[in-house]
């Protein structure tokens, strides 16, 4: 594999001193966190997705979640104080957070937007997340995310 890239995502987190590993791995389109976690030899719940959504008045913000779990929007609508929430189409998304879906990192994002995280995601030692490039992951203590950014947490989990 070549060297990791230079993206956001990475000035950002180096810039605020956060300790992390970099991982690259084959990408396949629609692979998502299975294909992700089976590369990296780590268990597809340490893979986290940043999905990017928007609220019933259109605004984004971003929800971290477990890579073998679903978003129940009706439990994070009531949980935001929204009447619904839905993801971004793929090129929404692309836009507010300026990078392409599958390679969307919730640090360095274009547009300022909230972040919501599963609690759970918590109560790893280790988590995965997007490194701002298909195909590279950070590793890094979930405790990080705090450190970087205000995250609220969120109860939002589906099997």
């Amino acid at each position: 594999m070549s060297k990791a890239p230079s993206t956001n995502a990475t000035r950002l987190l180096k810039q605020q001193g956060v300790a992390f590993t970099e991982h690259l791995y084959r990408y396949e389109e629609k692979g998502g966190t299975a294909v992700s976690a089976r590369e990296l030899g780590v268990p597809e719940h340490a893979v986290i997705k940043t999905l990017i959504f928007e609220d019933d008045r259109k605004q984004p913000f971003i929800i971290l979640m477990h890579g073998d779990r679903e978003v129940s929007t009706r439990e994070l609508a009531r949980q935001i104080g929204a009447r619904s929430v839905q993801p971004c189409k793929p090129e929404v998304a692309d836009k507010h957070s300026g990078y392409q879906v599958g390679g969307t990192s919730p640090f360095g994002t274009r547009k300022t937007m909230p972040v919501y995280a599963e609690a759970t995601i918590f109560d790893l030692p280790k988590v995965h997340i997007n490194g701002g490039s298909r195909g590279f992951l950070l590793g890094l203590e979930p405790a990080a995310l705090e450190g970087v950014m205000p995250v609220i947490r969120v109860s939002v989990a589906l099997p």
